[in-house]
């Protein structure tokens, strides 16, 4: 008995570019969020409180950008 085997793969289509530009889109509006809330919520915090953390209110807009980067 003979057997043949006739397998062919496709390769996923590679992103176009409108669904590039939408997950760009989303991942930039998670950072936006990360940031509205890490900057809202430091900017909050009395300054002794930001005293206790180590942390000047100078520093509020530079810390959040890095945790929108980090997240």
């Amino acid at each position: 008995m003979a057997y043949v085997a006739n397998h062919t793969s496709v390769a996923a289509p590679k992103a176009s570019g409108l669904s590039v530009f939408f997950a760009n889109a989303a991942e930039r509006f998670r950072q936006y969020r990360v940031y509205r809330a890490t900057y809202t919520e430091l900017n909050q915090l009395s300054d002794r409180e930001l005293a206790d953390l180590g942390l000047s209110r100078s520093m509020i807009r530079r810390l959040a950008i890095e945790a929108s980067r980090e997240a």
